[in-house]
């Protein structure tokens, strides 16, 4: 099955294309995924959990750059994993693109999905996949915010403390950035809702012409 997300970067494109051309920096942004291994710079191996419906799975495999084109800003991904449970397997590639947008820059991804096993069974319904996919991009993107946000006031921190090293009695103490954690993995229950939601709203649409 083949479906397309995009997310926002707040970023100029160079800088944006920098930042997620650092894996090891924004892995943990991704819902549910743990980074175990950098082969090369341009292989990884990792695992990432995520439910389809009630059912958790947890996917441990590879992912590596196939095309990658900095002039561009393009890239493409092959990812493949198998569940930890010997439920079966996802093999997926995606390509990347980046452009400018009004908030700095935007992430348009197409992807071509696979499922085998039982896992197939598990996500035989396109709109779940495609709800699964959307709301792992919307918390990446969040995430990712936070750490770019994060980074630059931990960068115009120095010069204010140095200024304030100059003038108090006693040494300043300066707390510390508050630490970037790993995304939790995508709850079951919002994505239901989700779905069902997404489900009804379908219905509606295709009935509406009719009445």
């Amino acid at each position: 099955m083949e479906f397309d997300n995009s997310f926002e970067v707040p970023l100029p494109p160079a800088q944006a294309w920098a930042l997620l051309m650092d894996i090891e920096r924004i892995a943990p942004c991704m819902p549910g995924a743990q980074l175990t291994e950098v082969v090369d710079d341009k292989t990884y191996r990792g695992n990432i959990s995520v439910r389809l419906g009630p059912v958790a799975l947890t996917f441990a495999g590879t992912v590596a750059f196939e095309a990658l084109d900095n002039e561009s800003r393009t890239a493409r991904v092959r990812a493949q994993g198998t569940d930890a449970k010997g439920r079966g397997g996802a093999h997926a590639v995606s390509s990347f693109r980046l452009e400018p947008s009004a908030e700095g820059s935007k992430v348009l991804v197409h992807t071509d999905l696979n499922l085998s096993g039982a896992v197939a069974q598990y996500g035989r319904g396109v709109g779940m996949i495609q709800s699964t996919a959307a709301q792992l991009m919307k918390q990446f993107a969040a995430a990712l915010r936070a750490q770019v946000i994060q980074r630059a006031g931990a960068a115009s921190a120095p010069a204010g403390s140095a200024e304030r090293v100059q003038s108090p009695p006693e040494a300043p103490v300066t707390p510390a950035p508050p630490a970037v954690t790993a995304a939790k993995p995508i709850s079951g229950l919002s994505l239901m809702a989700r779905v069902i939601w997404d489900a009804v709203v379908r219905l509606f649409t295709r009935r509406s012409p009719g009445r």
